[in-house]
């Protein structure tokens, strides 16, 4: 497949979701409509250095494809990242910014055949946020469809309201965000616990048979690693694991 070529994007609209993240809408101005499939990214280039690949920061799309030429990006401010504050400090709504895609492999199994895991941490939720609307738009049929997203307190949790009404309006659709520093009425904890007694609990309802699944792991390294030990010892194969690494 052709690698996608550079774009003038324009930023249309900035929206602070939490003390720390920001929505960033941006346009292509040259495109009638911008295609892509959820779970894939851009990869933007700011002018924070002198050579390339040191301007070079990726992001996946937290919005789903609409038939527009607008996609939504959910970003997270890092105190020591020169990409981040720049697009916090320099770039304001109407700012010009160069990027490329959609990019990735990080997308859906087509079908979804087998129960579905979507794991993540912080803006890791952008990818499945992207995947959730477009089973729902496109009345894509699923099995089971768990989403854990793991926060440390609850003003950290990313599109509380619009995902819980996904979840409440779609059957078989588990949206379980897991807090770590907070007591509240969700899970407490560390997503690992929560994934864990799920497939505990389908297994011992399946007469000890693991039920079939695929797991998406979005977010930071340690999650992701972590993730990844603790799903094979539960019987599953490393093949039915995917990754999209932050940071």
């Amino acid at each position: 497949m052709a690698l996608e070529p550079w774009r003038t994007g324009k930023v249309i609209k900035i929206e602070q979701q939490t003390n720390s993240t920001r929505r960033f809408f941006i346009q292509i101005p040259e495109l009638e409509k911008f295609d892509f499939k959820p779970g894939q990214f851009v990869t933007l280039d700011l002018p924070i250095h002198e050579k390339p690949n040191k301007r070079w920061r990726s992001y996946s799309i937290a919005s789903w494809p609409d038939e527009t030429n607008i996609f939504e990006l959910c970003i997270v401010l890092l105190e020591d990242g020169m990409g981040t504050n720049y697009l916090f400090n320099e770039i304001k709504e109407g700012s010009e910014i160069t990027l490329r895609g959609p990019v990735g492999v990080f997308t859906m199994p087509d079908p979804l055949e087998k129960d579905l895991f979507l794991i993540c941490t912080g803006t890791g939720i952008a990818p499945f946020r992207s995947m959730l609307h477009h089973i729902k738009n496109h009345n894509i049929s699923y099995k089971n469809i768990y989403l854990l997203f793991g926060c440390r307190v609850k003003t950290d949790i990313l599109y509380y309201n619009e995902l819980k009404k996904i979840s409440d309006e779609m059957p078989n659709i588990h949206y379980l965000p897991t807090l770590s520093r907070e007591n509240w009425e969700g899970p407490t904890g560390y997503v690992h616990t929560v994934y864990e007694n799920i497939c505990n609990a389908n297994k011992a309802a399946n007469n000890e048979e693991i039920v079939p699944a695929n797991f998406y792991l979005c977010g930071w390294k340690n999650m992701i690693d972590e993730a990844k030990q603790r799903i094979q010892a539960l019987g599953y194969d490393r093949k039915s694991i995917h990754q999209e690494l932050y940071g």
